[in-house]
């Protein structure tokens, strides 16, 4: 990730962690002024990093909303992004689809190894999403989740690897299928918001497997 200012950093990080915000939201959250967060806001436009729309809400004046622009979302890291495509549409062109579909499972079984590693000896269920949440934080995804009646929301609010997930869907299948794996059959893994679907971030639902019968 380019390197940031502190303050401006925090800003960025809760629009893309929490979508747009007012002011006032932004403010509170990080226990500032709401004069002060404005004035933040404004340096980040003029940096071409945010970008406020006008939002009517009931009766009152209507109010601005931040969010991130393109380029705010850039400073968000898509891993190798350019070295990814040219290997990935290197190896369709000279070897086909299916010696690519074989290197997309072959970083499947490696991304398996290693968070059965990081994994290893934690069985409650909640500890595991836990300490996956905090690897995958690591690797790029901005990853999140809470407890629900049900089960468990795991929210990735970044995916470091869009470019490449955009060229080849059967990445998304891939983290999905691997998601499922490191969790076990006491759970169900089911993705409901997804970022290639023009989502803010990828959602997946955790349900006790024994609930669904």
């Amino acid at each position: 990730m380019p390197k940031i200012k502190a303050a401006a950093d925090r800003f960025l990080v809760l629009l893309k962690t929490r979508g747009p915000q007012t002011a006032a939201s932004l403010a509170a959250e990080l226990g500032i002024t709401g004069e002060g967060a404005r004035l933040q806001l404004l340096k980040l436009a003029e940096e071409g990093l945010v970008a406020a729309t006008t939002s009517s809400r009931g009766v009152g004046r209507p109010v601005q909303v931040w969010s991130l622009t393109a380029q705010g979302n850039a400073h968000f890291p898509d891993t190798h992004a350019e070295l990814s495509l040219q290997l990935m549409n290197t190896i369709k062109k000279e070897l086909g689809q299916e010696a690519l579909d074989q290197v997309i499972i072959a970083r499947e079984h490696s991304q398996l190894e290693k968070y059965r590693a990081a994994l290893k000896g934690i069985t409650n269920i909640g500890d595991k999403i836990a300490r996956f949440a905090t690897l995958r934080t690591a690797e790029g995804y901005l990853a999140e989740w809470r407890k629900e009646e049900n089960g468990y929301i795991f929210i990735e609010n970044h995916c470091p690897i869009c470019s490449a997930a955009t060229q080849c869907d059967n990445i998304c299948s891939s983290e999905l299928r691997t998601f499922a794996a490191i969790l076990g059959d006491e759970v169900t893994v089911t993705r409901t918001e997804h970022i290639l679907a023009g989502n803010r971030c990828c959602i997946y639902r955790i349900t006790y497997t024994d609930q669904l019968v």
